[in-house]
Order: structure tokens, then sequence, then C-alpha cells
């Protein structure tokens, strides 16, 4: 059979009634990456005490999981152009799972790393294999817009989720179960995807570039670590030369790109206004988001003194409004316009941010509840609207690396917002003046971090004790409060590159290419 014959065979199957059943299997497996992505904060204690890992030992499990992933999503997305999405969608969630045990089971720290990356190289088949189905899917625009925001919400909703989840296992189970959680879904995922996912690639696929692959690993796994550690321990010549060595690497692997006949990126993409605008605002709204989110949760759980699983029922009102805005997004597009929709959900995300620079140890939960709530909603619009124009600005063959630009953004986003918000608060809460008559190991270990200083306080006086956890808290929050600020004034100004970027940018009405 030809390549034109393959095509209008595949896109026949591709209008078959089954694919909002497709779509439900498709969003199961976002829902558990993100659950995946944020029940590990969680569990860190219960992990750390049971396998008593050394400082960077803890560091390596936290983050190795991201920087995989962030290294390999742009060679995974490639792949399944290349050899079918579903094929590669359905290996990684077999993976997926059976590495989640080897999770559960760690035994030493090591163990543990290892299981982390093996579950990260999992992790990356999967995020833009769904978006890649789902464009082909889908081949009408107002349906196509639905499906991207249904599969938003279902992020949106996974990382609300589990802090509820995973604070509900641990309290009533070992550390271990928070990773189990994921073998059913992953099963149900294989078992209905096999009958109800059609297959999907590029006809016009040619050999998969191992050097490319290879060079964007390397490339991309220097500039995270340079800057984690140089957010972690400061300005140093190991970071600096890793970040240096790093970059020079993803320019050798741009140029490879623009000149091979079968790239993995193909880098005219960015040569298209809107879907280079759609994925800077995407990678600073998570860069301006991450440091928030990150932190928040260890503001409602070590500042205010809630519960695992009450401090994740406190985030709900994020989750509820992503979703609610993530399903009316392509709707309201249409109605208005595309910048103006991701520009206001940008700013409204903004103007949240900054008002968390007003919270302080004894603020009430309906301020937090609403800050939450705005955020979620200026996320699910913004977020929803910049895939579909990621998804639609390229031909479909290429979907698969689309999506994967798209998700790379996400991640490195992630990985400079933690780093770099993270040393603002860290910057802040060191600079706490220790409490008189408290010993200096302790008053060491209270400045690494808010949860040292609680480790710190059980083994002195009452006295000593409070003081030394309320110095520790007023600092915590206060750089808090500084960071939200940054943060609010990155995501406003990624407002306003949007507006600019994605003047004139349309959603499709009717199908066809765009």
């Amino acid at each position: 059979m030809t390549s034109l014959e393959d095509h209008v065979t595949e896109s026949r199957d591709l209008r078959r009634p089954g694919r909002w059943i497709a779509l439900t299997v498709l969003v199961l497996a976002v829902l558990l990456v993100a659950v995946d992505a944020t029940v590990l904060g969680l569990a860190t204690p219960f992990l750390s005490e049971d396998l008593k890992p050394s400082g960077t030992q803890l560091l390596w499990i936290g983050d190795v999981y991201s920087f995989v992933i962030a290294g390999l999503l742009v060679s995974m997305g490639s792949l399944g152009d290349r050899i079918g999405r579903k094929k590669l969608l359905l290996s990684g969630a077999t993976a997926f799972g059976a590495v989640s045990v080897l999770n559960a089971y760690a035994s030493t720290p090591e163990m543990m790393i290892l299981a982390r990356a093996l579950l990260g190289v999992a992790g990356a088949t999967l995020m833009p294999s769904t978006l890649a189905l789902i464009r082909n899917l889908f081949h009408d625009p107002r349906e196509r817009s639905l499906a991207i925001g249904v599969w938003g919400a279902m992020a949106s909703a996974g990382a609300a989720v589990g802090p509820v989840v995973g604070g509900f296992l641990l309290e009533h189970f070992w550390w271990g179960s928070v990773f189990l959680i994921n073998l059913p879904v992953m099963a149900v995922l294989v078992v209905v995807g096999i009958r109800m996912i059609p297959e999907s690639k590029n006809p016009a696929r040619g050999p998969w570039d191992l050097v490319g692959v290879v060079l964007s690993f390397v490339g991309m796994i220097g500039v995270v670590y340079a800057v984690k550690e140089l957010a972690a321990h400061g300005a140093g010549w190991g970071p600096a030369v890793t970040g240096i060595g790093g970059l020079a690497v993803l320019c050798w692997f741009v140029r490879r790109q623009l000149t091979h006949p079968a790239p993995l990126l193909d880098m005219r993409l960015f040569q298209h206004r809107g879907f280079s605008g759609a994925v800077l605002a995407d990678l600073l709204t998570i860069l301006g988001l991450s440091g928030l989110v990150f932190f928040l949760s260890q503001f409602l759980q070590l500042v205010q003194g809630r519960g695992p699983l009450e401090a994740g029922l406190a985030e709900l009102p994020a989750a509820v409004g992503a979703v609610t805005a993530g399903l009316v997004a392509g709707v309201a597009a249409r109605r208005h316009s595309v910048r103006s929709v991701v520009s206001g959900g940008l700013a409204a995300i903004g103007l949240a941010l900054a008002a968390v620079t007003l919270i302080h140890q004894e603020t009430a939960y309906p301020l937090i509840g609403a800050v939450l709530l705005v955020v979620g909603v200026g996320a699910g619009f913004a977020f929803t609207v910049t895939a579909d124009v990621i998804l639609s600005s390229v031909p479909k063959e290429q979907a698969g690396s689309a999506g994967a630009v798209s998700e790379t953004a996400y991640e490195l986003g992630a990985a400079l917002g933690i780093a770099l918000l993270g040393s603002v608060v860290t910057g802040v809460y060191q600079g706490f003046a220790t409490p008189p008559g408290v010993p200096s190991t302790h008053a060491a270990a209270a400045h690494e971090s808010l949860g040292g200083a609680v480790e710190a306080a059980r083994g002195l006086p009452a006295e000593q004790a409070s003081a030394l956890v309320l110095a520790a808290q007023e600092s915590f929050v206060d750089g808090l409060r500084v960071a939200a600020g940054v943060g609010a004034a990155v995501l406003l100004a990624a407002a306003v590159a949007a507006w600019f970027l994605l003047r004139g940018q349309r959603l499709e009405d009717s199908g066809g290419h765009p």
C-alpha cells in the first residue's frame, strides 16, 4: 500500500465514533504522570526515614525524574512520529507500571535514584504521545479544542489531586503505596488502549537520528542541572562549566537539526510566530508558577500546621478553576481572540501571585483559596489555548515533535522556576537570626530549610524550640512573599509578550489544516 493510501486509510479510521473513548484512555496517562509528579514531595519525609539517603542522594531522588524527562521529551516525540504514537504510548505505559513497582520497593537510596530515572524514561514517552494522538484523533478544530481542554484539565486535576491521594495513602499505608497506585491505572490504559486507540505515524518518516538523541539529552541535562546547582549552592565553577557545556551541546544539536535530512525536531517550526509565542508563554508561565506551587505546600504544612491530606484538599480550588476554564477556553478564544484569552489568563495569574505578597502566618484560608482559584482559571485558559495553537500550527505528521516541544518548555520552565524562585526563598530564609541559647549544630540545620528547623527544634527545650520555629517560619514567609513578587513580574511580562507574539493568531473554525 502506498504512503498516500496509508494516509487516507488512517484518516478514515481516525474519524470513527470511538475517538472520545480513546480520549478517555489518553487522559488517564496524563492524570497519572501529573499525580506522580506531586506525590513524591509528600512521601519524601517518610522515604528519608526509611532509606536514610544523604543530602545529595535526596536531591537526586527528587530531581532525576525531571532531569530525564526534560532530556528525552524531544527524542521520544520524534520516535513516536516514526514508529507509531500508539505503540510508543502503550510500551511506555507498560514500562511506567513495571518501574513503579521498583520505586515502591526500593531498599537503598541508589536503587531509588535508578528507579526514578527509569520512571522518567517511561514518563517521557507518555505526554508527547497523548498530545500527538489527540491532534490525529480530532480533525474538527472545535472538537480538537474541547479534547485539548479535557487533556489540560486532567493534567491540572492530577497535579491537585496528587497531594490529596498522596496524603490519604501516607496517613494509612507505607510510602511505597504512592507508586503502586500507578498499576491499576496503567493496566486499564493498556487493555482499553489496545482496542480503542488507532495507530498514527508520519508516513514520510526517516531514520531516527541517534546522534541527535544524545546531543539533546546531554544538552538539556547540562542546562537543567546547572540551573538547579546554581540555585541550591550559589555560583561556582562546576555548575557554570556544566551549564555552558550544555548550551554548547544544544547549539550543536540545533545546527545538526537544520542540516539533517530527517531531523528529530524541524527547527522551521519556530519560524511560525504563533508556535514560538505559545511555547515562550508556556515556559514563562511555568517558570513564574512553579516556585509558588512548590513552596505553598510547605507554607500550608510547616507554617500553618496542616496535615498532608488537609494541605492537599486546600489546593483543590486551583484544579477546579483549571478544569472549568480549560473546558471553555476554545470557545472563548474563538469568540474573542487567542491573544486576549492567553494574555488575560497570564495577567490573572500574575495578579494572583501579587496577592500572595500580602500573606502572613495567620492568613485565613479564604484568601489563599481565592488566589488558588484565580491561578487555576488563568492557567486553564492560557495552557489550553497555547496547546491548541502549538498543535494546529504544524502538519499532523509532526504532531509528536510539536507536543514534545510544548512539554519540554513545561519541564524547562519548572526546573528554572523552582531553581530561580527557590534561590530567592532560600536566600531570604537563611538570613534569619538564631534565637539566643540555640546550639550551633541545631542552628546550622535550621538554616538549611524550614523542614530542617522543625526537625532541629524537636531536640531543644520547649521555649527555645518555639522561638527557633517561629523565627524560621517568619523568615520563610518573607522569602515566599518576595518570590511571589518576582513570579508576578514574570507572569505580567509573559502576558505582554503573548499579546504581541500572538497578534492575529486564530483557532480554526472548520476542518482542514491551518
